[in-house]
């Protein structure tokens, strides 16, 4: 999976996701972005990783438990996507999500460490996938969509929250 998605592949939204992923083999890439982010965040004290840069905002926390929510998700889509599963698969409501959640009890490195394992199984699963199955399109949101757009939108979605993190939390 080394060539990007062509706009048709995916609803317009989704552009500001995926023109962050550089070009190159998205599985690669979607590696070394968990090692960038597990560094990035490892080491940080639990008071800060419990903060907001505002009130109303998410915390750290929150900013990556739903990450990891949205990659479950957009993984689970690109399975039924990619075994040409025909049923409109919905969309989610994602401060619903973090609302019903308690990431803020959690300590931070079971967090990174359920990130590790969702990463790593998806990875697992877009390894497999021939191209045909990449070119595949189904429904999500309402929305028809590739497989291949959804691998690039984890690595996108992934890439937009911590360029957040770095400019209005760390």
């Amino acid at each position: 999976m080394t060539t990007r998605p062509d706009p048709t592949e995916y609803a317009p939204y989704y552009e500001q996701y995926i023109r962050l992923v550089p070009d190159g083999d998205i599985i690669s890439i979607l590696d070394s972005q968990l090692e960038s982010t597990l560094s990035l965040l490892g080491n940080l004290p639990e008071a800060k990783a419990s903060s907001a840069y505002a009130p109303g905002k998410w915390t750290i926390k929150e900013v990556l438990g739903h990450i990891i929510d949205t990659e479950r998700i957009f993984t689970y889509r690109a399975l039924c996507v990619g075994r040409n599963d025909k049923t409109p698969l919905p969309g989610f409501e994602q401060d619903d999500y973090v609302a019903s959640t308690h990431f803020n009890a959690r300590p931070l490195q079971a967090l990174l460490e359920e990130l590790t394992a969702v990463r790593r199984a998806g990875i697992t699963l877009f390894k497999q996938f021939t191209e045909e199955e990449c070119l595949r399109r189904g429904t999500a949101n309402k929305f028809e969509i590739t497989t291949r757009a959804l691998v690039y939108n984890i690595s996108g979605h992934e890439r937009h929250h911590l360029n957040i993190l770095k400019t209005r939390y760390l």
